[in-house]
């Protein structure tokens, strides 16, 4: 098995076994509250989920976002991810397509989700850290051709980078590269952080670069440190074992890294990292962004071929909170008010944001 494959296998186990949650660093979800509404005046059967992202309707807004790739574990997992994506009518996003650059033979690894999911609006995936080792526009093309993809994603991890034992740490000049591939992709081009979000500073820098989307993966939920930390204490390498314990809570919460991408920008914005309830997904939605996205809590649904289930609740927690704020639709959702508190708040306040103008709307 080459280097990249034992990598991704060794990431499915921790994932699946270790706890690699955030711990200190919350995602500022517990800190947004939608405003019930008591006399919603709709009834729960007329409220409508579905939305356009990028000219392809889903039915729900809900992403199964990148996972993995490259082994025959990664196989199975995303052939039941796809299914579910097809039968519920999600979107879903590959795990990192570099391995299938460089090793055919697990191609099929990832063209089996095309296959599983004819109609489904599916992302390919790429690594910056391959942008700047030499990647270009022609190598984006063909993992994008490898599972049709509807759109595709460039993935930020420099945090598990620079904890990873073999990691690539250069981004010197990432942004002229995502540029370059903005404007010969004839498809919409994402970024997607991995666990640490993403500031409105760069979020302006890459909608200047021609990126359509930003998918804000803050911090809260899975972290990629503690990830690294497991594979660094198994080696016994102690420095970067430290390392992914001391940076294990590194990251802008996903809460307060959605205003700022929304606030600041006029792109896509999808929101992840930490989002485990279809609460969560009708919160997001509500704070500025499109969709919302998952991928660690359907990992074990995935193995045990339960993924499915695991949607389908999600799917009624979303419409179960939109009757309950009185939003029928996907576009009163986004206007309706919520309240912002403790630390998100004062994270934004501190950015020059103003938590409480949410407060002040009302469904349209």
């Amino acid at each position: 098995m080459a280097e990249t494959e034992f990598r991704k296998t060794d990431h499915i186990r921790i994932c699946v076994e270790e706890d690699v949650q955030a711990h200190g660093n919350k995602t500022g979800f517990d800190e947004v509250m939608l405003v019930h509404n008591a006399l919603p005046e709709i009834a729960l059967e007329d409220v409508d989920t579905s939305l356009t992202l990028f000219n392809h309707r889903l039915d729900a807004p809900i992403i199964i976002d990148s996972i993995t790739g490259g082994t025959d574990e990664a196989a199975k997992i995303n052939s039941r991810l796809a299914e579910a994506a097809e039968t519920l009518g999600l979107a879903m996003a590959v795990g990192s397509q570099r391995v299938a650059l460089e090793n055919p033979k697990v191609v099929s690894t990832f063209q089996i989700v095309r296959k599983k999911a004819p109609h489904a609006f599916l992302m390919g995936n790429l690594g910056a850290p391959q942008l700047v080792k030499g990647y270009d526009s022609k190598d984006i093309k063909k993992a994008a051709e490898m599972i049709d993809a509807d759109a595709f994603i460039i993935h930020l991890n420099p945090l598990q980078e620079a904890i990873q034992p073999e990691g690539n740490t250069s981004y010197k000049g990432v942004l002229e590269r995502i540029k370059d591939i903005a404007s010969n992709l004839k498809i919409p081009l994402l970024v997607k952080e991995t666990g640490a979000g993403i500031a409105s500073h760069e979020a302006l820098l890459l909608e200047k670069a021609g990126v359509k989307g930003i998918d804000v993966s803050g911090a809260g939920g899975t972290s990629w440190a503690a990830v690294e930390y497991y594979r660094s204490k198994k080696s016994m390498d102690v420095v970067h074992a430290k390392l992914g314990e001391d940076f294990w809570d590194w990251g802008i919460p996903t809460v307060a890294s959605i205003v700022e991408v929304s606030k600041s920008t006029s792109l896509t914005v999808i929101a992840s990292g930490g989002v485990r309830t279809g609460i969560d997904v009708a919160k997001s939605i509500s704070l500025g962004a499109e969709a919302a996205g998952l991928a660690q809590p359907l990992l074990k649904p995935a193995l045990d071929g339960k993924v499915k289930e695991s949607l389908q609740i999600l799917i009624e927690e979303v419409k179960t909170a939109m009757f309950l704020v009185g939003a029928d639709s996907i576009k009163a959702l986004k206007s309706s008010p919520l309240i912002i508190t403790g630390r998100t708040a004062e994270w934004l306040k501190a950015r020059g944001f103003k938590p409480e103008e949410y407060a002040r709307r009302t469904i349209r």
